[in-house]
């Protein structure tokens, strides 16, 4: 696949995780609920709806593609994935975390509305998630939704993305070494990435073999990109990236990128696409579009 081919399907993918959103997230209530605040509706939708690549609902829809699993059946595990992404952003920019005033080109939740309001519409995009991905809606079965919701609950928590952005904050006072970077961008950014692709396979009821395959190829491609975050962090403007840079530099905090030099983690970049590359090996062709993917996560510039 060519790369503006792919492209297409990455934008194509993201139309319809937007879209598939965007009616979770309408003003109306639903069964269970009293009603749904407007201006809570409004910090969640701005936090939730303002573009981005959606790599991480893609790679629950491929991988489960993978295995011949129909959209239908993904999107409420893609959806509630990109849920609990987008709260972690929102928590992240506030001023207790990273303290961020821009993300993707336009002012962060806390900034357009207030810090309460922006808590809040994290807490309720993360309990969202659940609602989602347990949903019969999806046509899954209660064994699926139940081992989907755990393995979230995992990725997404104390020793998953939660754990390492505890890490993370910690690395401002006190510089990890290697070991401890790699730990905590396995964690900060590999846990829900990673999970991305084994949901895949929980969707397909895959092999064991099949699915620690995919296990493997999302540890690859998390640390892939957030070595390749860093890299730009340092190699790119403000503007491109539509949110600021040089802001770990400045906090002191630890990377790879700063610990070896630019020159070795383009270096690293490639090693961990050929890696990624192997561990997709035994589906042949058929994994072709998550090649796409790992040269995409490494190599692309905003």
């Amino acid at each position: 696949m060519m790369n503006d081919e792919f492209q297409k399907v990455l934008l194509a993918r993201a139309a319809e995780v937007e879209h598939f959103l965007s009616t979770a997230l309408g003003p109306e209530p639903v069964a269970g609920e009293v009603t749904r605040p407007e201006r809570l509706v409004a910090a969640i939708r701005h936090g939730a709806l303002n573009g981005g690549k959606r790599i991480r609902p893609f790679l629950v829809l491929e991988t489960a593609k993978l295995f011949g699993v129909e959209d239908k059946a993904a999107f409420h595990a893609a959806a509630a994935l990109e849920c609990v992404h987008c709260y972690s952003l929102i928590h992240d920019d506030l001023p207790a975390m990273d303290d961020d005033d821009v993300r993707r080109g336009q002012p962060t939740v806390h900034k357009a509305f207030d810090e309460a309001t922006a808590i809040l519409a994290g807490d309720s995009l993360l309990t969202l998630a659940f609602d989602l991905v347990t949903d019969p809606m999806s046509g899954l079965s209660a064994e699926i939704r139940c081992e989907l919701a755990g393995s979230l609950a995992r990725a997404a928590g104390i020793g998953g993305m939660a754990g390492g952005q505890a890490l993370d904050l910690a690395a401002s006072v006190e510089k990890p070494d290697e070991n401890g970077i790699v730990t905590l961008q396995l964690m900060k950014t590999g846990a829900l990435i990673r999970y991305a692709c084994e949901a895949g396979a929980i969707l397909a009821g895959a092999a064991d073999e099949d699915r620690w395959r995919l296990v493997r190829y999302g540890e690859t491609i998390g640390l892939a990109f957030q070595l390749a975050d860093d890299l730009l962090d340092v190699t790119q403007s403000a503007d491109a990236m539509g949110k600021a840079t040089g802001k770990d530099a400045a906090a002191g905090k630890g990377t790879l990128v700063a610990l070896r030099g630019t020159g070795w983690a383009r270096g690293e970049l490639d090693r961990l696409v050929a890696q990624a590359e192997d561990a997709l090996a035994p589906f042949g062709e058929r994994a072709g579009i998550l090649v796409e993917t790992a040269r995409f996560v490494a190599y692309r510039q905003s």
